[in-house]
């Protein structure tokens, strides 16, 4: 047998926490996309870091969702208003969600699609 690669090596718990913070952060900046990324770069080497990154990615998609519905109803005003509403909230439950994990605590997203597993 061959002995680990490091890039094949588990993520050490300081490490593994600070790749669960930013994948709940990331999407602040890229949604979607960064989870996405530090799910199939990092998980595999970090079952703490796949299971925060999955549910950020979760959140990601159902308020993805959330913003595109709001954008429809934007023809019958209340889009507008629930718009921002929708947003900093996403934003202070994905701030709260890298607190979390960069603690090393589970954090569980009160409302996302668990589509993906």
């Amino acid at each position: 047998m061959s002995d680990p690669t490091p890039a094949q090596a588990d993520l050490p718990e300081s490490e593994a926490k600070l790749w669960a913070m930013l994948a709940h952060l990331s999407g602040i900046i890229v949604p979607v996309i960064g989870p996405l990324i530090i799910m199939l770069v990092f998980g595999p080497r970090s079952p703490f870091v796949k299971k925060q990154s999955t549910e950020a990615l979760n959140f990601q998609i159902t308020l993805a969702i959330a913003l595109v519905i709001c954008v429809v109803l934007t023809v019958v005003v209340i889009g507008a208003i629930l718009l921002p509403i929708v947003w900093i909230v996403g934003i202070i439950f994905m701030v709260l969600g890298g607190i979390k994990a960069y603690a090393g605590d589970d954090y569980r997203y009160p409302f996302a699609l668990r589509l993906v597993k």
